[in-house]
């Protein structure tokens, strides 16, 4: 049988002369007529390329790519693109936005057809009652449902999906995934699906690609776990388990390139907020057990219509060195904890106590890094991090301050690109400054707000390592708000789970008690690992629907209620 689609030594570069960069190299593939194909890889691999490809919307340098046996010469009805951005016009109603698709591939049949055509798809993606309204009334993924029905309503043969998850918060991307995979198996279409989430590639692909980050094709997976896939039962199916440790373990392999030695050490200076010597000894014995202390404390914002608590009742204590993970849906209050305890944010009531001291107001001795690294553009890597140095050590001299920031950068993998100013980065580099830039600050507290949220799964893991290898080092008290499970496990020696809001507070505590030091690799071989992360995911699935539970659905929890 003729496969559907068909790559044949196909290469694509962009550039010329010595600006030239190769992005797909030699690529031959076949896509299967009603297969769901995953395409993995890091960020640069070549994904939204290939996936361009097979669109249209660009012609390989070299090699054939073709649709049904025929070369594929531009963009055609038959090959419908949703795009990670929703490309959605704002003054038109949903409705009004997948009738433009339809109108423009099925205008000759008559109108009530096309409209009943554009109402059928709406209806599927479950945006019914919301025809009528407009983008800026939709929240973010039920935008990237309006881009499904859109390509849908075009009655593509192939429906091809570049990223249309990445930008979404977790839960709203987990509850469209498997929406995606009703609707691929109701339609009976075929599906390319490029994604950066090896778990969601396993829960809705027929079979996995790897591209490798010199653009060549890497390995393959084929996918033969029963359908329809559940979360929450993947997590103790044994086939489900070993596939994505495989498939990590190869993406880690070809992915992540050997660290470079060290060769810089730091220098024997003292930041500003250090203890004397003898004050911190005698502090030792009273306060390490209760290093960082949340007490009573609540955030409440004023509204027309009354306060509203957003916060209620975080009581929590944190040995020195401690690192916790703080996780929860959207709107469950996670990071406005944490810019209470930068002093970014005023409390309310009760109070945060670091060292003996009541956090009032910023102070270098909290280093933040948030989910975008915030640097000046303007400066390089090195510049960016000697700014905080430059304060915190005003009696190092400069040749030690400068020793401060290359040890740092050096660490996070930046020794090559210490002099590359900011605009010139990548996400993933830029937020290695901001890494760096928060240690070298030797703070008494460091606190991470989804710190890798804006990247891919692939670069997130690697920088991950990067972190916990730093951390290692200087044992620095860490929070870090995430809402991925695997992180927040990976990072933390308690994951402190907390209720949805308003109202919000702790739910559950969970010492994890794996060894250190941790790598991905080693936490998918641990034993103890998938019950960790069964447990998390229970609670989570627990409070999926309101803030409070109506019966507890998970396994912990229905032990817990007995």
């Amino acid at each position: 049988m003729t496969p559907i689609l068909e790559f044949k030594g196909v290469s694509k570069g962009f550039g010329e002369g010595l600006g030239r960069e190769e992005i797909l190299r030699n690529i031959t593939l076949t896509v299967r007529d009603g297969e769901f194909l995953a395409i993995l890889g890091f960020s640069g691999t070549g994904k939204s390329t290939l996936i361009n490809l097979m669109a249209g919307l660009i012609a390989p340098d070299r090699g054939e790519v073709l649709f049904r046996g025929k070369p594929v010469q531009g963009p055609g009805p038959e090959r419908g693109l949703v795009f990670q951005s929703y490309s959605l016009m704002p003054w038109l109603t949903v409705k009004g936005n997948v009738m433009l698709a339809v109108d423009a591939v099925h205008r000759r049949l008559p109108k009530a057809e096309r409209q009943a055509l554009a109402a059928t798809y709406i209806g599927m993606v479950g945006l019914a009652h919301a025809a009528d309204r407009r983008p800026a009334e939709l929240s973010g993924g039920m935008r990237q449902r309006v881009s499904v029905a859109r390509a849908l309503a075009m009655r593509p043969e192939v429906l091809l999906m570049d990223e249309p998850l990445s930008a979404l918060d977790a839960l709203t991307r987990a509850n469209l995934a498997d929406e995606i995979e009703r609707i691929s198996q109701v339609e009976k279409k075929t599906v390319v699906l490029i994604t950066n989430d090896v778990d969601e590639a396993i829960l809705l692909a027929d079979r996995i690609v790897c591209l490798n980050p010199d653009g060549t094709l890497g390995a393959q997976y084929e996918v033969a776990l029963p359908r329809p896939r559940e979360r929450a039962a993947m997590n103790h199916d044994a086939a489900f388990k070993a596939l994505r440790g495989r498939i990590t373990q190869h993406l880690m392999d070809v992915g992540i390139d050997a660290k470079s030695a060290e060769t810089r050490r730091l220098p024997d200076v003292i930041p500003l907020h250090a203890l004397p010597t003898a004050y911190a000894k005698a502090a030792e014995a009273t306060s390490d057990e209760r290093y960082l202390q949340y007490s009573q404390l609540h955030k409440i914002y004023p509204t027309p219509k009354g306060p509203l608590t957003v916060v209620e009742d975080f009581d929590l204590t944190l040995k020195k060195g401690e690192f916790v993970s703080l996780i929860g849906h959207s709107g469950c209050g996670k990071s406005t904890v944490l810019t209470m305890t930068a002093g970014l944010n005023d409390i309310s009531q009760g109070a945060i106590v670091l060292d003996g001291r009541h956090v009032e107001g910023a102070d270098p001795e909290r280093a933040v890094v948030f989910q975008s690294p915030s640097l000046f553009p303007w400066l390089t890597a090195k510049q960016n991090v000697a700014v905080g140095v430059d304060r915190v050590y005003p009696k190092a001299t400069q040749a030690e301050r400068q020793e401060v920031v290359e040890h740092y950068l050096e660490r996070v993998g930046l020794a090559d690109a210490m002099d590359k100013p900011a605009s010139e980065m990548s996400n993933g580099m830029r937020q290695r400054v901001g890494i760096a830039r928060a240690f070298a600050l030797s703070p008494k507290l460091l606190l991470l707000d989804e710190p890798f949220g804006m990247l891919d799964s692939l670069t997130r893991w690697e920088l991950q390592e990067v972190l916990m290898e730093v951390w290692s080092r200087t044992r620095v008290t860490a929070v870090c708000v995430t809402h991925d499970v695997d992180e927040a496990i990976l990072l933390a020696d308690r994951v402190v789970m907390m209720t949805n809001g308003p109202h919000a507070t702790i739910g559950k505590i969970m010492d994890v008690n794996l060894p250190r030091p941790r790598t991905r690799k080693a936490l998918l071989e641990h034993p103890d690992y998938y019950a960790y992360r069964e447990e998390v995911l229970g609670f989570l699935e627990d409070y999926e629907h309101g803030r409070t539970p109506a019966a507890p659905t998970s396994k912990t929890a229905k032990k817990e209620a007995a």
